[in-house]
């Protein structure tokens, strides 16, 4: 029993790796979006595995968390911001898809190299999961540092914190005082971002961060 709940909770985290690299592949927003909203249900039953594998019931509070807001509350509003500014168009990217690809490989044999160096007298269940959050933080911030539209890089925010969501998870869990208060935050936050993103829509015209910097340029 124990062979199989290694391999279900490394393939729900696996999976997750797939789909940070879809993100990365992904041009159009509404696609990037629907990629997100499978990432955090693929997550939620990560976590939900989590709180069975290691009898931790608290953990289902946290996967009920990112089912409700991040699978279904989040794309739902983000898909609105995008109708309302008009923006469902293609993402431009930093160097372009394949050698965004190319970084997200090196990252992911990164985090692997680290985590399985520096924790090898860890729990075998907890290092390799350790290794695969790792990875989907990496691609998360690579998706922000690559992407020029703030909306996809607000996806890549919330990917990134999924995949620390998944390191507490896989690491025995956390306190429930601490998931709910970072649950929260990150709603506050996802709520200010949005009102950023109107702000700077009604402003400048655009969303695209490029555009901003030669604004900016022009102005000086």
């Amino acid at each position: 029993m124990r062979g199989l709940n290694f391999d279900i909770a490394h393939f729900l985290a696996g999976t997750l790796v797939l789909l940070s690299f879809m993100q990365l592949y992904q041009d159009r927003l509404t696609a990037l979006l629907h990629i997100f909203a499978l990432h955090a249900l693929v997550l939620a039953l990560s976590v939900g595995w989590q709180a069975y594998v290691q009898d931790a019931p608290h953990l289902y509070v946290t996967a009920a968390i990112a089912l409700v807001f991040k699978a279904i509350v989040i794309p739902v509003v983000l898909r609105r911001i995008i109708v309302r500014l008009g923006i469902h168009r293609e993402i431009e990217t930093v160097g372009g898809i394949g050698l965004t690809m190319l970084a997200g490989i090196g990252l992911v044999a990164l985090s692997m190299v680290v985590i399985l160096r520096v924790t090898g007298g860890a729990d075998p269940f907890a290092r390799e999961d350790l290794a695969f959050a790792l990875a989907v933080i990496l691609l998360g911030l690579l998706m922000m540092v690559s992407r020029r539209n703030a909306v996809s890089q607000v996806i890549g925010f919330m990917s990134l914190e999924n995949g620390l969501v998944l390191a507490a998870t896989g690491a025995k869990g956390m306190p429930l005082v601490v998931e709910i208060s970072v649950a929260f935050s990150i709603l506050i936050a996802f709520i200010v971002i949005g009102i950023f993103l109107f702000r700077i829509r009604e402003r400048f015209d655009t969303v695209d961060v490029g555009a901003l910097d030669r604004f900016r340029g022009d102005r000086a």
